[in-house]
């Protein structure tokens, strides 16, 4: 007996998802990054012209990779990002990002839900080879979006997401995991990384027409060092804690100090 034709079904397709990693030089992070991204559909990375073994290890992970070495800020790598991805949803993941179980299957629950939405995570900090666990996140960050809901990203550092919004705002998610983020692993790391962040600030507040001076520098600086250290907790987490919550303060300080004294050669065009 046949079976009749309006009695097949077939079943709806499952929502995929793209993970997207941003990389240059990362031969020391990509591999623990990209093993945690590994159940992702597309598993993409998009390179900004790499002298070491980053592509060739991602290619290794199983990794869909695009290089790009014509560095013109975060939004642009992230918008190429965005021209390959091919996931029903796209979660952004930095090179020196991991994704925890937990979070793991929080993304997955969210993937399967099919829902319009945004979601956002925070940060667990991992410093000087020490997680830490008590450091109050500053900030949620939107990470994973519907890819249809995307339009592009805009800004040169500190970029943000445009999203197509026409039928009223998109609820934003919290994820309850958090993205473990291996923010500073050495003190000569922490002195480049100070170099790269304050003219970046710096270059960022002079096209606002922002002033800057030594005073002003300082000031900004015990702020960002009393709310990390102690309202933050950061105290919490010895002396990686301190040299974390130290760090950033310089880079207040030095963003004040180089819009005030290097003002007339900071351009926005600082490279990666």
């Amino acid at each position: 007996m046949s079976t009749p034709s309006s009695a097949v079904t077939s079943a709806p397709a499952r929502p995929t998802l793209t993970i997207g990693v941003l990389t240059k030089n990362e031969a020391h992070h990509i591999r623990q990054c990209l093993k945690s991204a590994a159940f992702a559909d597309q598993l993409l990375v998009v390179d900004s012209g790499s002298t070491d073994d980053t592509v060739a290890l991602a290619h290794e992970l199983g990794a869909e990779v695009q290089v790009y070495p014509d560095w013109q800020g975060f939004a642009v790598q992230r918008n190429r990002l965005l021209q390959h991805a091919h996931g029903d949803y796209l979660f952004y993941l930095d090179a020196d990002e991991v994704i925890t179980p937990a979070l793991r299957a929080e993304i997955e629950a969210a993937v399967r839900s099919g829902e319009r939405a945004v979601w956002q995570i925070e940060w667990s900090v991992v410093a000087y080879g020490r997680e830490l666990k008590y450091f109050l996140s500053q900030s949620r960050l939107e990470r994973m979006f519907r890819r249809d809901m995307l339009l592009r990203y805009e800004g040169v550092v500190h970029e943000h997401a445009v999203l197509r919004e026409d039928g009223g705002p998109l609820p934003r998610h919290p994820f309850k995991a958090r993205l473990l983020h291996y923010s500073r692993e050495t003190v000569r790391g922490s002195l480049e990384k100070l170099t790269q962040y304050a003219m970046l600030g710096a270059a960022k507040r002079a096209a606002a027409g922002k002033r800057g001076g030594v005073l002003r520098g300082i000031a900004s600086a015990f702020a960002i060092f009393l709310r990390l250290y102690v309202f933050r907790l950061g105290f919490l987490g010895g002396g990686p804690g301190f040299l974390f919550c130290y760090f950033i303060a310089l880079e207040c300080f030095f963003r004040y100090a180089a819009l005030y004294y290097d003002r007339d050669s900071l351009s926005q065009s600082v490279g990666r």
